[in-house]
């Protein structure tokens, strides 16, 4: 597409459009539904995109990037900043150089996730400047915006999606933005970076000075603007919420607020000095309702009922004119299953049978705790699965304590396991304890993506593989075995009886790759074959004539 084009984009790829023209030199991130296709669509258009371990390394590298003069984006779903929680808040305190962009996505309604947090409290609680997107157009705009500002101030700025923005296609107008073509550099700045408490309080008061003047440019900036309209009825809103309420409230005058954080109290507060009527309407926690009635100002907000899940057109209706009947029931949809020839069912079956307490994890294989099998009994989040198994075994009496297992993905091993399996080998219960590591070659229930453990990088190219079997033994785990639970389900059942018995400390790891991905593996693997082979020719030394 040309220069100035316009572009049919949903608002993942709006997003990576955006750090593709605006110059950011690398995107990174963990794969996690609604954000997982911004860097993939980056990569796509020729941006330099990884896949990190988990959300914390993600934002950490982020950080290295920014601290040398260059942009960089780091991209999450809501629960995945909960990960990269702990660098969020210093990189607010030590400041960047280059733009830092941290996307979070949520997920209202929990379409894909374990739960509905509303994460523009994290912006208030690190002291990053938010801004929130309506359309894709928006995503592409305010990606840009957010490297500027971050540049201005030398702060992270927080870009905070929804699934409905992310997943939603509209038009899109690109420009390439002009940039110093400088190259990256670091200058040392100790007292800056290094926030030990010393160097921490000063910089605690310079962020606050930071948020003061943004919060001060907020008030006039244009990107919150006011909509026209009948001054019966003044709506203030933000995120998706704003094209909800174009249509449920046409005639309405709206403020809609971009940056949600600092928020721009004196203009809501002559917004709603300027109608009879002023309404809040927004989607989760009454995140803007609770800001501006602490600055003093009257607005009225939605009942309780509203607050879970996704908002649309016919809830915002209802919102305003004061009903809170129940809402009529959604249909009931098809329920997920595992794939018919997936390998983790030869796993729930074993576990079925030997009715064991299933400490679970994140991913395609918490199925497991449907029908027929119903065979996990906790999912917490990414990696608890070793943390809670462990403390089962630690308190409950010995028959139940060696009933349980703990179950965790390949992908999610290595995001957050791996420091479980530490605390086994540190802190062994007194029955032991049982792993069983279900490897299928990819990060499979968010679109298959890659790890640290499949030796291939986000392009699929090959990369160092982290050998799981290999580190549970480093870590001092003795009894470790790899088997396919698909032919060797029977030696599967056999050694899980005999690990359940033991006093001892296992890890099974149960290989077989994801039946939707083992294709795309091989194509993978044939693909890195003829590469080496034709770099090996290239580079082989030419032959000599010799004389007879």
């Amino acid at each position: 597409m040309n220069e100035g084009g316009r572009l049919l984009l949903t608002g993942d790829e709006a997003v990576a459009q955006a750090a593709a023209d605006g110059g950011v030199a690398l995107g990174t991130g963990y794969p996690g539904t609604p954000s997982t296709e911004i860097l993939e669509y980056f990569q796509i258009l020729g941006g330099r995109a990884q896949w990190a371990p988990n959300e914390k390394v993600a934002l950490e590298v982020a950080i290295g990037v920014a601290f040398a003069g260059a942009r960089a984006l780091a991209t999450m779903k809501h629960v995945g900043l909960n990960v990269a929680a702990d660098p969020f808040f210093s990189a607010a305190y030590t400041g960047v150089v280059g733009g830092l962009v941290v996307v979070t996505a949520d997920d209202p309604g929990m379409a894909s996730s374990q739960n509905e947090q509303d994460n523009r409290r994290y912006a208030v609680a690190a002291g990053a400047p938010m801004l929130e997107p309506s359309d894709s157009q928006e995503c592409y705009d305010l990606t840009l915006v957010a490297l500027e500002l971050s540049e201005r101030w030398r702060v992270p700025v927080l870009l905070r999606l929804t699934t409905r923005i992310c997943h939603s296609k509209t038009v899109v107008r690109s420009r390439r933005v002009k940039r110093s073509g400088a190259t990256p550099r670091y200058q040392r700045d100790i007292r800056g970076r290094v926030m030990v408490p010393a160097n921490a309080r000063p910089a605690h008061r310079r962020l606050c000075q930071k948020l003061a003047e943004i919060d001060a440019w907020n008030e006039s900036s244009d990107l919150n603007r006011i909509r026209p309209g009948d001054r019966q009825l003044g709506i203030v809103t933000s995120g998706v919420s704003y094209v909800h309420v174009c249509e449920a409230a046409p005639d309405a005058r709206i403020l809609k607020l971009t940056m949600t954080h600092p928020l721009p109290t004196g203009r809501i507060r002559a917004f709603a000095e300027s109608v009879d009527r002023c309404h809040v309407i927004e989607e989760g926690d009454p995140y803007l309702a609770d800001a501006i009635r602490a600055a003093g100002i009257g607005v009225e907000s939605a009942p309780t009922i509203y607050r879970f899940g996704e908002l649309n057109v016919n809830r915002v209706r209802r919102i305003l004119a004061g009903d809170t009947a129940p809402e009529p029931e959604l249909p009931r949809g098809k329920s997920p299953a595992l794939c018919p020839a997936c390998p983790h069912r030869g796993v729930y079956a074993v576990l079925s049978r030997l009715d064991c307490i299933v400490a679970g994890d994140i991913g395609c294989y918490s199925l497991g705790a449907l029908p027929p099998y119903e065979a996990m009994d906790t999912c917490v989040c990414m990696g608890a699965a070793l943390g809670v198994g462990l403390g089962l075994r630690h308190v409950l009496p010995e028959t139940e304590a060696r009933r349980v297992v703990s179950v965790i993905g390949d992908s999610t091993f290595v995001h957050s396991g791996i420091t479980g399996l530490v605390e086994m080998a540190y802190n062994p219960p007194p029955t032991g304890h049982v792993v069983i590591i279900l490897d299928n070659a990819t990060t499979a229930m968010t679109g298959l993506q890659e790890h640290p453990g499949t030796g291939r990088k986000l392009d699929h190219s090959p990369t160092a593989r982290l050998v799981l079997e290999d580190l549970a033994r480093a870590v001092g785990i003795a009894n470790v075995h790899v088997l396919d639970p698909t032919t060797d389900n029977a030696h599967l059942e056999a050694l899980l009886r005999d690990a359940l018995a033991r006093d001892e400390l296992t890890v099974i790891v149960a290989r077989r790759p994801c039946v939707l991905a083992a294709g795309k593996i091989k194509q993978y693997e044939r693909d890195a074959a003829a590469k080496s082979a034709a770099s090996t020719c290239k580079h082989a030394p030419a032959r000599r004539g010799g004389q007879k």
